[in-house]
């Protein structure tokens, strides 16, 4: 993933939670890992230790993960609020009614850096996303998706 020269949108919550999550990685994670290689490495021959190489294996991504969150917070574009009360934009939390299986659903929309559908929060560059920004309550989307086209009610924006 090529990041430099990106902009990253970013809800208030998703900029301060990267922080803190580079934080933890500078302070605690790292540290440990580097505690671990060294502990290894008293263990004897480096090519047939596998604590060594898990080690190893857990500071590259360690690694990787402070050069992405660096890279995300200084390309940061930090939206604090939802654009207009009752439409929706970045930050907004929209309760909206599947009309084919009349569930209920509630999603948070935010930039891609912070998205994670499992947990409800989408990206405004999603199928979904995008078509329920600029959109309010009584709105009525359809949402072209693989299996078909979706049609959601948006039942409340704040």
């Amino acid at each position: 993933m090529e990041l430099t020269g990106d902009v990253f949108v970013l809800t208030r919550q998703g900029y301060e939670q990267m922080q803190r999550e580079l934080q933890e990685i500078l302070t605690v994670k790292r540290p440990e890992v580097i505690e671990s290689i060294r502990e290894a490495r008293q263990l004897g021959t480096l090519n047939e230790n596998s604590d060594y190489e898990d080690a190893k294996r857990l500071q590259a991504m360690l690694e990787a993960r402070i050069r992405e969150l660096k890279a995300i917070l200084a390309n940061a574009k930090v939206i604090d609020a939802p654009s207009s009360e009752g439409v929706v934009g970045i930050g907004s939390r929209v309760v909206v009614k599947c009309l084919e299986d009349d569930e209920e659903e509630e999603y948070v929309i935010v930039g891609p850096a912070e998205s994670s559908p499992s947990e409800g929060r989408i990206s405004h560059e999603s199928c979904v996303g995008r078509e329920l920004i600029g959109k309010k309550a009584g709105d009525e989307v359809k949402v072209e998706v693989p299996s078909g086209v979706i049609t959601f009610r948006i039942l409340s924006v704040s």
